[in-house]
């Protein structure tokens, strides 16, 4: 492992640590976002390997970002959510198995406009946590 691994690696733990749990969703968002543009990278270079590892990493994410969802407080929010999570782990399947950028695309968009509607909620989500 290389110095800015190492550093990747410590920052990354401390942040994760550091963070409170609209924090960590956050994290997550860009940590999908940022595999699938890297898939993408991967896709356009003919590595199918590396395109293959990046695009399980972002589907374990879309999967981890599933498994916070609350059923029971998240109202009708939740399994539209769940719907839209499952749909973008199909699509980002297929988009492997057709090399389909622009399904990588339309994924990345998806978790775009979530992400932005979730740093938008941001205090109220943490004046929430403060006040429970």
């Amino acid at each position: 492992m290389n110095g800015l691994q190492a550093y990747q690696r410590v920052n990354n733990q401390t942040s994760t640590i550091d963070a409170d749990p609209h924090r960590l969703i956050q994290l997550l968002y860009n940590g999908a976002i940022e595999r699938i543009n890297m898939a993408k990278a991967r896709m356009q270079a003919k590595d199918a390997a590396g395109k293959g590892q990046l695009i399980g990493k972002a589907i374990d994410i879309i999967g981890g970002l599933r498994s916070f969802l609350d059923f029971e407080k998240g109202g009708e929010l939740a399994p539209r959510l769940e719907a839209l999570y499952d749909y973008m782990e199909r699509t980002l399947l297929q988009a492997s198995a057709k090399n389909d950028v622009e399904k990588l695309d339309e994924v990345l968009s998806l978790l775009h406009s979530i992400k932005e509607g979730w740093d938008g909620i941001r205090e109220e989500a943490v004046g929430q946590q403060r006040a429970g």
